[in-house]
């Protein structure tokens, strides 16, 4: 009787709406102006607009589908242990309504009712930046082939060094452009690089992975623009210029992509700074990363134990098609478990960056466990090859690579040149353990970087 008194209570507290009294006016246009139309508006990344009952009503069927799967909106990211900023995952009350509101046929209700549109940022989402920039010339995307990764320049001129906070990215050509990565290197190291593609029979196809070069981050599609909390920035060096490595989609047309950048700068330098810590290390290349055609459930892990306290700021994954599951927890000291990133359905065309609500505490001894899945059976609609194929590390789409990184600062600055050799170490260690393993290995790996290796081997560090 108790627990029947208790359940009629909350049912009291939270009454269940009638499906013929949900109305877009008073239930449905919130929700679709809370989550969906920073995209879906005009100017923005999604193809078409949701302002309107007729926007939404014309595509209800759709909404009701995309939603209930998860795929719309782009937040994969399951709950964690820690709330995430700015989060756009739907709760379960919303789908309900959303999916009770197309079963009923979509009622239009008072539109007297309709809360205000969302005002948003015109232009610039972070505000005006502190510098603005803009690729020296546009890069011609072909209609059809395969995708292009290229190397795009923009010189700085920069006198002194500077700290930046944000990178905001306006693509001139937003459909072609599915992801960028930032970099900062000198301008000798910076005009080497444009060289040599230049040089390329197809510039931008191949460029290799240059582990050696500055990362500053980079945004894919479905991303949303950050200020790091305040205090935290990151290096631009004087005399850099700005790398960025673009990852070009073909749309059935051809775009010139011309891209505008916005930098946002610290007013002064951080009193700590942050690194990666990224699990399995290197984006798996010293994993054996190496999935036979047909696998449904190939997976690789990797642990680290933080030598010192730190405090995390974020989280994000990356990996490329066929990657199915991507999952970091962390063992603290007392045996308790803490998720920090679960993602049970991987999409490679939308990629984020999850920012914790507050910063985590992880004291030292920590363990970190990372688990990355990959689906490389023909039942994965999202496998490009036809029948599957054995597939290993690469930087092409059709290959595959795959890891977790958590970005953090140590909770004392004095304890970062610690935490950055003890990263160091856990990558040569995974290098070494490879080398050891796999005859040929050491000549592969000095094929694909040779000159590019960093001196101190792969790891974390800003």
């Amino acid at each position: 009787m108790k627990a029947l008194l208790t359940l009629l209570l909350a049912a009291s507290c939270f009454p269940a709406l009638a499906a013929d009294s949900v109305t877009f006016a008073q239930h449905v246009a919130p929700i679709v102006y809370n989550r969906c139309t920073s995209c879906h508006r005009p100017g923005e990344a999604a193809p078409f607009s949701l302002l309107t009952y007729e926007d939404v009503s014309k595509r209800g069927k759709l909404i009701a589908a995309v939603t209930a799967s998860r795929y719309m909106p782009p937040w994969h990211a399951e709950p964690a242990s820690y709330e995430y900023k700015d989060s756009r995952r739907l709760t379960d009350a919303e789908l309900k309504t959303i999916q009770t509101w197309v079963k009923a046929g979509m009622p239009k209700g008072d539109l007297a009712k309709l809360p205000a549109l969302p005002k948003y940022p015109e232009g610039w989402q972070l505000g005006q930046p502190d510098m603005v920039v803009k690729m020296p010339k546009g890069f011609s995307v072909p209609a059809e082939g395969a995708d292009i990764y290229r190397y795009e320049r923009i010189p700085l001129n920069l006198p002194d060094d500077m700290w930046v906070r944000a990178i905001e990215l306006r693509p001139s050509a937003r459909s072609v452009v599915h992801h960028v990565l930032y970099f900062a290197e000198p301008t000798d190291a910076a005009v080497k690089v444009q060289t040599e593609q230049d040089a390329l029979a197809k510039p931008g196809a191949g460029m290799k992975f240059r582990p050696d070069m500055s990362a500053m981050g980079g945004v894919a599609v479905g991303a949303q623009p950050h200020l790091l909390p305040e205090g935290l920035a990151i290096k631009l060096p004087k005399n850099s210029d700005l790398m960025f490595q673009y990852h070009y989609h073909p749309v059935g047309k051809v775009e010139t992509e011309q891209s505008t950048v916005g930098l946002y700068f610290a007013k002064k330098a951080p009193e700590r700074h942050m690194t990666g810590i990224m699990l399995p290390v290197s984006y798996s290349i010293f994993s054996g990363l190496n999935i036979p055609a047909g696998k449904k459930d190939f997976s690789i892990k990797d642990s680290f134990t933080l030598p010192v306290d730190i405090e995390a700021i974020s989280v994000g994954a990356h990996a490329h098609y066929i990657g199915k599951t991507m999952k970091m927890t962390a063992t603290l000291p007392d045996g308790s478990v803490k998720t920090l990133l679960d993602i049970k359905d991987w999409d490679f065309a939308w990629q984020d960056r999850y920012f914790f609500d507050q910063f985590v505490a992880l004291p030292k001894g920590t363990r970190l466990d990372s688990e990355v899945t990959w689906d490389n059976s023909e039942e994965n609609p999202k496998n490009p090859s036809r029948p599957a194929i054995q597939v290993k590390w690469g930087e092409q789409t059709k290959d595959e690579m795959g890891s977790v990184s958590l970005q953090v600062v140590a909770k004392n600055e004095a304890d970062l040149p610690a935490l950055q050799q003890a990263l160091r170490m856990h990558t040569l260690q995974a290098a070494q353990k490879r080398i050891m393993t796999e005859p040929g290995f050491l000549t592969w790996l000095r094929q694909e970087f040779g000159d590019v290796l960093p001196k101190g081997g792969f790891g974390g560090g800003q």
